[in-house]
């Protein structure tokens, strides 16, 4: 089964973004972003695009696609 990583802390991080900051210019919870942040759930594809874009990022930047057995 594929999966989706991300780099949506370590660039949350560079930006001084708390995780609610974020949460709140994307129109999510902050648990949602945890959840992302921590691969335990993957974005609907609006909700990437305004991650990536409120994070000044392309989608590529902000998700990568990983076939399992790949890491």
């Amino acid at each position: 089964m594929p999966s989706i990583r991300n780099q949506i802390r370590e660039l949350r991080a560079e930006r001084k973004m708390t995780q609610q900051e974020l949460a709140d210019q994307i129109g999510v919870t902050r648990q949602t972003v945890i959840a992302i942040e921590q691969d335990k759930y993957s974005p609907s594809l609006e909700t990437a695009f305004k991650v990536a874009r409120v994070l000044g990022v392309t989608l590529e930047e902000c998700f990568q696609y990983e076939p399992r057995g790949r890491r």
